[in-house]
């Protein structure tokens, strides 16, 4: 409750009175640095990305904070668990579906300044602005005030934690999982990339023991790589994985003759 009177109370003495109150209701907090938002809430089909007026290194600076506090997060709450479990539930609390979903729950939507997002499909504009505004809270409250932001108001009430972690529909980390278990090589290279008129536009293929095993497409990087690994998933049974690694054993063996 003082913290509330406090923050009304600071608002009332500061420019852009509007713009604070909206992020105050957002943040839980009185922002300092105003700009620092409004650059992560600019896209950069506004700005054209000229003289670093878009939010894509805010974006960048936040996408690593959120590795950082999830990583912790999940490391304390799972003690028992491994790498690997640890790996995937990271994957599934950091991936571009679910910070879309914080973002529009967050309302960012409502304040992100872009043209034609409405147009673009599937491409996670506002997921990649919580991203930058994670970056801006982190310039300008520091780590700690970020790290509460994340854990008090995104994992702790908007993400069901447990919900996210028990899904199993990332079929890249499934792949790699496998890969790891079963010992084979696992391989995704970005085949093409263009831009089209909803955006950027991505193909990606996944060899598996040197073998092409799969191929996607998508409005992000991580979609066209998602497709590869489900195409690939589908494909890998036992007998195929079974002769793709004797092939690449018989490979190996070949060349070191």
């Amino acid at each position: 409750m003082l913290q509330k009177l406090y923050n009304e109370l600071s608002l009332l003495f500061r420019k852009d009175k509007e713009t604070r109150r909206m992020l105050c209701n957002v943040l839980g907090f009185v922002p300092g640095n105003l700009s620092l938002y409004k650059l992560a809430l600019t896209h950069s089909s506004h700005t054209l990305k000229k003289q670093n007026m878009c939010n894509e290194r805010l974006e960048y600076l936040g996408d690593a904070i959120i590795d950082a506090v999830v990583s912790d997060l999940l490391y304390s709450k799972y003690s028992r668990e491994r790498e690997g479990f640890l790996t995937k539930s990271r994957s599934n609390l950091v991936r571009r579906e679910t910070l879309n979903d914080v973002a529009l729950r967050l309302g960012l939507d409502r304040l992100l300044v872009a043209h034609n997002t409405g147009r673009q499909h599937n491409n996670y504009v506002y997921g990649n602005a919580f991203e930058a505004f994670v970056g801006a809270i982190y310039l300008d409250k520091g780590y700690g005030v970020c790290r509460r932001f994340l854990l008090n108001h995104v994992y702790g009430k908007i993400v069901n934690i447990e919900e996210v972690v028990s899904s199993d529909d990332n079929f890249k980390s499934r792949l790699i999982e496998l890969s790891q278990k079963q010992h084979f090589v696992v391989d995704f290279r970005l085949v093409s990339q263009e831009n089209r008129s909803g955006g950027q536009f991505f193909e990606s293929a996944v060899y598996v023991c040197g073998e092409l095993c799969g191929s996607g497409s998508g409005f992000s990087k991580r979609e066209s790589q998602q497709a590869a690994a489900k195409e690939a998933l589908r494909l890998l049974t036992p007998e195929r994985l079974d002769e793709l690694k004797e092939k690449a054993s018989s490979e190996v063996c070949g060349d070191s003759q």
